[in-house]
């Protein structure tokens, strides 16, 4: 009997045997993790005579794999970078980015903190330590404690561009988490803590804060008709990349997650889809 394997699971067989279609590897983003399972799950029992392997690991990690061979398709909460490019193509990998969802990057704090809304340049400046309590945006007097992905997520990078805008993060203490799931399970027991992640990762244990561009707002909550519409300020789309245009299982993969069902499933696991009415 063929077996689905998700998350942490070993990969079986040799690339050799992947590419007759006997095993499909995805690896990647952990926000894009969740949304990846679900859509194994529904291609495999489409295909049970293919084995579909997914795990995390970041995007940095899943495009590393792509471009070592180590992979089929890379799960990416970002565009590939030039020097990942030029890696790619010395390797003879011609990097193809399929547009599969759009997501928010949600910023979240305690349930019981009352600070409600905050401008970018706000959150920034906590992240770069030039706010430190949150009584200097008119909550309780608490240290702010800043987690934020580590380096090798996409979510980070997508961050560093909009908010940090090519600053580090040097908030005192700050926390560097490896999944969306750690930065929740940091957040949600500690009410001076600030984190972000993937709307696909929100629930009731935490608070979403509304985001703004600047001070005369307006701000605004991820929701989905924000981030269809990229009124939200932390709007992104959600990639998977594979080797040029593909063929095989793997196109039929990609198709899937393209189709009517594929994009049901996109909103399923949180997200947005890139056809309205889905």
């Amino acid at each position: 009997m063929r077996r689905m394997v998700l998350g942490t699971a070993i990969v079986l067989g040799l690339l050799g045997l992947m590419a007759q279609g006997q095993e499909l590897v995805l690896k990647g983003s952990t926000t894009v993790l969740p949304l990846a399972q679900l859509a194994a799950e529904a291609f495999w029992e489409l295909h049970p005579e293919v084995e579909v392997s997914v795990r995390g690991g970041g995007s940095g990690t899943g495009i590393a794999a792509l471009i070592d061979g180590t992979c089929h398709i890379a799960n990416a909460s970002r565009a590939m970078k030039p020097a990942e490019w030029e890696r790619a193509v010395a390797r003879g990998i011609y990097p193809f980015h399929w547009y599969i969802a759009t997501d928010g990057i949600a910023v979240i704090v305690h349930p019981t903190n009352p600070v409600q809304e905050l401008t970018l340049e706000e959150l920034r400046d906590i992240y770069t330590g030039k706010i430190r309590n949150w009584k200097e945006l008119g909550g309780v007097d608490l240290p702010i404690v800043a987690v934020s992905r580590d380096t090798a997520s996409g979510t980070f990078e997508v961050f560093k561009k909009l908010v940090l805008r090519g600053e580090e993060v040097r908030a005192p203490g700050a926390l560097f988490q490896p999944s969306n799931a750690a930065v929740v399970a940091s957040v949600a027991p500690s009410p001076g803590a600030i984190g972000y992640i993937g709307v696909g990762y929100l629930n009731p244990q935490v608070k979403t804060v509304a985001i703004a561009r600047d001070p005369a707002g307006p701000f605004i909550l991820p929701t989905p008709e924000a981030v269809v519409a990229s009124a939200y300020p932390l709007t992104r789309p959600l990639f998977m990349i594979t080797d040029g245009f593909p063929s095989g299982i793997v196109l039929e993969f990609i198709l899937f997650i393209l189709s009517d069902q594929g994009q049901r499933l996109v909103g399923e696991a949180g997200f947005v889809p890139i056809r309205p009415g889905l």
